[in-house]
C-alpha cells in the first residue's frame, strides 16, 4: 500500500474503504454473486488499478461505488462502501445523487454513449456543476471554461458551443475528464478510460490524469485490462477473477514477483515489444497497391456542389506477399480502413489495385470477391444475432454454390478451437474471443488468399488477444494466406507482422520490416508513435509525451500537394529510400 501522510506526519485515513463487498444478480436460481467478498482501501492522491479479464468484476465494483447498478436484478447484498464516514451501500438515491460527480465522480469508456448527443459541450458542463453548486449561470460557465482549459482543450470557448459529435474521440475523453474533476471529487473512477483511444491520445490521457492528479491530490481508481497502462500510473494493483480478489500488491512486485498463477499468466499473454522478426521469405505478392487515391466529396450550397474534398488516402502504394502479414498502422482518421475498403472494392479509388493478379473495381466479379475476406474489431456487430453459428459460416458457401456448406463449417468450427456441437447455438451464447473466433472461420470458409484484420483483436482482454493472436499465426502457417493487419496497437503489431507500414494523413510515411520500423523508426511521427507506447513494466515510467505546437492538420486541407507532400521512408529490399 502506498504511504501518504498527513501534514501532522501521522498515517492519513483512507479517502474510500470497501470491506467485504458482495454484489448479486437475481436469476431464476435465486442470488448469484457477481462479486465477492472484495476488501480494499484507497488513499488521497493514490492510484489503485483493478484489473482482469472482462467479466471478472471490475466493472461491476465501479459502479457499486457509484450507486449505478441497475435495479432490481443487480444490487449490493453484503458489505460496506465507506467513503470517509458515510457508507455508500447504505445511502437512499436522493443522497446518493448530492454525492455522485460531487465527492465521487467517473469516466466511462465510451465517451460517446455517456455525452448527451443533443446538448453542446457548454450546457452539459454548466448543468453537472449547478446541479451541485448554487452557482449562478455565467459563473457556472467560466468554471466550465476554465475546466476545459485545465484538460488541455485548444479554443474552450468554442468548444462549448460544440456537440459531441463534432469533436475527435480524444477530445470528447477529455471533455470527460473535464466534468468529472469540474468539482474537484475526493475520488475519481476510469473505467477503461483509454481503450478505444489511439496510442498517442491515451499517452496524452493518461499524462493529463496524472497531472490533474498531482495539482488536486484525487485519489484514482483505474479499472484496465491493460497491464501496460497499470504500469504506467498505479501504485497498488488489484487482480480480480471471476468476481474475486486474486492477489493485492504495489505494482513493482506485482509485475517483478506475482504470487497468483492467474496473474503470471495474465502478465505473460501481454504483448511486448522487441521480439525477434519472423520469418519472412521472399514471395509473390498476393496483393499490389499502386499509386492508390481515395477522395471523399463534401457537397453544399443549394446546387449540391462539390466544395470540399476528404483526402483519406493519397498516392500509397504497397505490396502484400503470399503467406505474410503485412501491418498498417497509425491513428484514426489516417486512412488505414478506407484502404480496406478499396481493396474489397467498397471505396472508389484511383490508382490500381490487384488481388491475386485481377484488378479490384466497384463491380469486381463475385469469384474475385472470394479471393479477399475481412474480420472486424466488433465481433458481435458482424454477426447476425438472428442466425445460427453453423448457418453464419455455411452462409458463404451457399451464395456462391458450393457443396456440403454444413460440413465444412464444422470443420472450420474445430479449426478455430470450437467444437462442431456449438454450430446450432446462436452468437450472443458465446464469449467475445471464442465469437471472434467464429468470424475467422467465417473468413475462412471461401479459402481466401488474403484476409483483412480491422483491429480484429482491439477490443478483446489481453488473454483473449493472445489466443487470437496465435490463432491467426497458426493458420496462415496451415493454409499459407496473407494478411492485412490493420491495428493502432504498436504492440500488437511488433507481435504478428513481417512488415510494417506507418499511416499519416492518408499517406504511408515510413515502410519496413518489422525490426526495421519499431527498431530503429527513422520519422518524426514513426518515432512519436513508439514513444507513446505504454511498456508494461514499472521501472520504465516515461516523462510526459512533448505536446505537439499549433492546430492538429486536416485530411480537409492536407499540407502540400501531390504524392510528396509528406516524406515517405522507405527500407525495401535493404535499401533507405528517403522522398521529400
Amino acid at each position: 500500500m502506498t504511504d501518504l501522510q498527513n501534514i501532522t506526519g501521522g498515517e492519513q485515513a483512507p479517502v474510500l474503504t470497501v470491506q467485504h463487498l458482495t454484489v448479486s444478480v437475481r436469476t431464476e436460481g435465486g442470488l448469484r454473486p457477481l462479486v465477492q467478498d472484495l476488501s480494499f482501501t484507497l488513499n488521497r492522491g493514490e492510484t489503485l488499478a483493478i484489473a482482469g479479464e472482462s467479466g471478472s468484476g471490475k466493472s461491476i465494483t465501479s459502479l457499486a461505488i457509484m450507486g449505478l447498478l441497475p435495479p432490481p436484478a443487480v444490487r449490493i447484498t453484503g458489505g460496506r462502501i465507506a467513503l470517509g464516514a458515510t457508507d455508500l451501500a447504505a445511502l437512499p438515491e436522493a443522497q446518493m445523487r448530492k454525492i455522485r460527480g460531487d465527492r465521487v465522480a467517473m469516466i466511462f469508456q465510451e465517451p460517446m454513449t455517456s455525452l448527451n448527443p443533443v446538448l453542446t459541450v457548454g450546457a452539459q458542463l454548466t448543468e453537472a456543476i449547478r446541479a451541485h453548486e448554487p452557482v449562478s449561470r455565467a459563473e457556472a460557465k467560466a468554471r466550465a471554461i476554465k475546466a476545459l482549459t485545465a484538460v488541455r482543450l485548444s479554443q474552450p470557448e468554442r468548444r462549448m458551443t460544440q456537440f459531441p459529435h463534432e469533436l475527435s474521440g480524444g477530445m470528447r475523453q477529455r471533455v470527460m475528464i473535464a466534468m468529472a474533476l469540474a468539482l474537484r471529487p475526493e475520488v475519481l473512477i476510469a473505467d477503461e478510460p483509454t481503450t478505444a483511444l489511439d496510442v498517442t491520445v491515451q499517452r496524452e490521457v493518461l499524462d493529463l490524469l496524472r497531472d490533474l492528479q498531482r495539482e488536486m491530490g484525487t485519489a484514482i481508481i483505474l479499472i484496465t485490462h491493460d497491464m501496460g497502462v497499470v504500469a504506467e500510473m498505479a501504485d497498488r494493483v488489484i487482480v480480480m477473477k471471476a468476481g474475486r480478489m486474486v492477489e493485492e500488491a504495489p505494482v513493482a512486485r506485482l509485475f517483478t514477483a506475482p504470487k497468483a498463477d492467474y496473474t503470471q499468466k495474465l502478465l505473460a499473454a501481454v504483448p511486448r515489444m522487441g521480439g525477434p522478426d519472423r520469418p519472412a521469405p521472399m514471395a509473390a505478392p498476393v496483393a499490389s497497391l499502386r499509386d492508390v487515391v481515395v477522395r471523399f466529396p463534401i457537397r453544399g450550397g443549394m446546387l449540391s456542389r462539390v466544395v470540399q474534398n476528404v483526402h483519406a488516402v493519397e498516392h500509397v502504394s504497397f505490396d502484400i506477399p503470399q503467406g505474410q502479414t503485412f501491418a498498417l498502422v497509425g491513428e484514426s482518421g489516417c486512412g488505414k480502413s478506407t484502404i480496406a475498403k478499396a481493396l474489397v472494392g467498397l471505396a472508389p479509388h484511383q490508382g490500381q489495385i490487384t488481388v491475386a493478379g485481377q484488378t479490384v473495381t466497384e463491380t469486381m466479379p463475385r469469384a474475385l470477391r472470394a479471393q479477399v475476406q475481412m474480420v472486424f474489431q466488433d465481433p458481435m456487430a458482424a454477426l447476425d444475432p438472428r442466425m445460427t453459428v453453423g448457418d453464419l459460416i455455411a452462409e458463404p458457401l451457399v451464395i456462391h454454390g458450393l457443396p456440403h456448406a454444413r460440413d465444412r463449417a464444422a470443420d472450420l468450427m474445430a479449426r478455430v478451437g470450437l467444437s462442431k456441437d456449438q454450430l446450432d447455438r446462436y452468437p450472443h451464447e458465446f464469449s467475445g474471443g471464442q465469437r471472434q473466433r467464429i468470424c475467422i472461420a467465417r473468413a475462412l470458409a471461401l479459402n481466401p488468399r488474403l484476409v483483412i484484420a480491422d483491429e480484429s483483436v482491439s477490443a478483446l482482454d489481453v488473454s483473449v488477444q493472445a489466443q487470437v493472436l496465435r490463432l491467426l499465426q497458426q493458420l496462415q502457417d496451415e493454409m499459407g494466406m496473407a494478411y492485412l493487419f490493420i491495428s493502432h496497437d504498436m504492440a500488437v503489431v511488433d507481435t504478428i507482422a513481417s512488415r510494417v507500414a506507418v499511416m499519416h494523413l492518408g499517406q504511408i510515411v515510413e515502410m519496413g520490416t518489422r525490426a526495421q520500423v519499431f527498431g530503429n523508426p527513422q520519422h518524426p511521427y514513426t518515432q512519436r508513435l513508439i514513444e507513446a507506447v505504454p511498456q508494461p513494466d514499472p521501472t520504465a515510467r516515461r516523462p510526459p509525451l512533448p505536446r505537439l505546437a499549433g492546430e492538429v492538420p486536416s485530411p480537409l486541407h492536407p499540407p502540400g500537394q501531390g504524392p510528396a507532400r509528406l516524406r515517405l521512408i522507405d527500407r525495401g529490399a535493404g535499401h533507405l529510400v528517403a522522398e521529400a
